[in-house]
C-alpha cells in the first residue's frame, strides 16, 4: 500500500479515536498490551532477521538497541498497560474564564487528529508511540527505520489485532511499508492530513524534518548528556552516578557524553574515574569505555587525546569525552557551548555550586546528585513516552500524554451579541 493510501486511512480513523470516551481507550489499550504478549513468538521471530541483517551495519551499542526479548516485549505491554491507567488528557478543562458580558471561556485539551512518527532502530518506540497517540485522542503514523523494519511490522499486525477486537478502527495505527527517504518527505508534506511529526532518531533525521517539513513539527533532540563532578562531590556518589549514566544503556539519548571535573579535585577523581570506567571494567570482562580526554586530563591519566569535535558529539556507544573545568560557572558555560538541551547533571553538596550550574544551563533536565538516565518518560511516571523534546515551545523534556493535546476553547454565552 502507497504511503498516501495509508495517510487516508489514517485520517480516516481519527475521528472514531478523537470521540472515543476513556473507558472505550482504555479497553483498546489493554486489548493491544494482551495481544503484543500474545503473538510475542512472531514478533521476537522478526526481530532476529532484522538483528541478523544488521550485525554488519550497527554497532554493538545500537544492535542492542534494536534487540528484543521477552523481558523487553513484557516491559513494552507493562507501558502500554501504564497508559491506560493515567488520566485522559482530552476534555480536561486548562482554564475558565467569565467575562464583565457574562460569557464563559473553557480553555479545553483537544486531540491533535494525526501524529506521524519517523524513527530509526527502536522497535518499542513503535507500541509506545501508538499507545500514547491512541490514548491522547489521535491516530498514529508509524514510519520505521529500515534495520527495525519486520519488528515494526510484527508488532503494528499484534495492535491491530488488539483494536479489532476492542472495536476501535485497526487503522488507528499504521505502518509505512516503504523505508526510503520518498516515504518520510511525503509525510514531512503531508499538509492538512498529518497534525503533528514526531522525529526520533538521529541529528541527521532530525534536521531533515525541521528543515522540510510542511506540517507542524515537534523536534526530539539528540543527547549531548553532561556530568559535572563539583569539588564538593561525594566522589564514591559521583563515580556510581558517572558509570550508570555512561555505561547502563550508552545507546540511549539519556546517556552520558561528557564528563566535566572540577580543577580542585581532578588530581584525585580522575584516576579513580580511569580505575572505575577502564580498569575495573575490563577485569570484570565488561565493555570499557574509551575515555578523550582534553589536555589537562590527559595529563593525569591515560586515553586518547580530544578535539573539539569530542565534546560536542552523541558517541551513543562506550566513548566519553573528559575535561577539567574551573567551577560551576565554568561548568555551566561549557555546558551551554555543546550540549544539545536534552539533559545534564552535577554531583556536588554545595548548594551555592548547585544553584549556579542549575541557572546557568538552558537544557530540558537538570539532575542534581542523580544519573541524566533517568530522562524518560516512564520515570517521569507518564507511562512511556513519544521522545524527549529539546525545543522550547508546546513541549520540553519526555513528551507525554498532556503534550500530544493540542487545545480549543468552548464559550457559553446567554444570548450575548457583540
Amino acid at each position: 500500500m502507497t504511503t498516501g493510501e495509508l495517510i487516508k486511512r489514517a485520517v480516516d480513523a481519527k475521528h472514531a479515536v478523537g470521540r472515543a470516551s476513556s473507558d472505550q481507550k482504555n479497553h483498546a489499550l489493554l486489548t493491544i498490551a494482551d495481544a503484543l504478549t500474545e503473538f510475542s513468538d512472531r514478533i521476537l521471530s522478526a526481530n532476529e532477521q532484522d538483528r541478523k541483517d544488521a550485525e554488519n551495519v550497527l554497532s554493538p551499542a545500537l544492535l542492542d538497541r534494536l534487540l528484543l526479548s521477552e523481558k523487553r516485549i513484557a516491559e513494552m505491554a507493562d507501558g502500554i498497560r501504564s497508559v491506560a491507567r493515567l488520566e485522559d488528557p482530552v476534555g480536561r478543562i486548562l482554564e475558565t474564564a467569565v467575562r464583565p458580558n457574562g460569557l464563559r471561556i473553557e480553555k479545553i485539551a483537544a486531540p491533535m487528529g494525526v501524529i506521524a512518527i519517523i524513527y530509526e532502530s527502536r522497535p518499542n518506540v513503535t507500541s509506545d508511540a501508538a499507545a500514547l497517540a491512541l490514548k491522547a485522542g489521535s491516530a498514529c503514523i508509524l514510519r520505521s527505520g529500515r534495520e527495525a523494519h519486520r519488528s515494526a511490522e510484527a508488532i503494528v499486525a499484534s495492535l491491530k489485532k488488539g483494536l479489532t477486537r476492542s472495536g476501535l478502527p485497526e487503522d488507528a495505527v499504521v505502518l509505512v511499508e516503504d523505508t526510503s527517504h520518498a516515504s518520510a518527505e511525503e509525510l514531512m508534506k503531508a499538509h492538512g492530513k498529518v497534525d503533528l511529526l514526531i522525529p526520533r532518531g538521529g541529528a541527521g533525521l532530525i534536521r531533515r524534518c525541521v528543515e522540510n517539513a510542511t506540517v507542524p513539527v515537534l523536534e526530539t533532540g539528540t543527547g549531548i548528556c553532561h556530568v559535572y563532578i563539583e569539588r564538593s562531590a561525594d566522589q564514591d556518589m559521583a563515580l556510581d552516578v558517572l558509570e550508570n549514566a555512561k555505561c547502563s544503556r550508552p545507546s540511549v539519548c539519556n546517556a552520558a557524553e561528557v564528563c566535566l571535573v572540577d580543577r580542585a579535585i581532578a588530581g584525585a577523581f580522575l584516576p579513580k574515574l580511569f580505575r572505575r570506567l577502564v580498569k575495573d571494567r575490563k577485569e570484570k570482562g565488561l565493555v570499557p569505555v574509551e575515555l578523550r580526554l582534553d589536555p589537562e586530563a590527559a595529563a593525569l591519566i591515560p586515553g586518547v587525546p580530544a578535539g573539539e569535535a569530542d565534546f560536542r558529539t552523541e558517541y551513543l556507544d562506550y566513548v566519553l569525552a573528559v575535561g577539567v573545568v574551573d567551577g560551576p560557572e565554568e561548568a555551566a558555560e561549557t555546558v551551554f557551548r555543546h550540549s544539545t538541551g536534552h539533559s545534564e547533571a552535577i554531583l556536588t553538596r554545595d548548594p551555592e555550586a548547585e544553584a549556579a550550574f542549575v541557572s546557568g544551563v538552558d537544557s530540558a533536565v537538570v539532575y542534581v546528585n542523580a544519573s541524566t538516565r533517568f530522562t524518560d518518560g516512564g520515570e517521569f511516571g507518564l507511562g512511556c513516552e513519544m521522545g524527549i523534546s529539546t525545543q522550547k515551545l508546546h513541549a520540553r523534556g519526555p513528551i507525554g500524554l498532556r503534550e500530544l493535546c493540542t487545545y480549543r476553547y468552548v464559550v457559553h454565552g446567554d444570548g450575548q451579541i457583540r
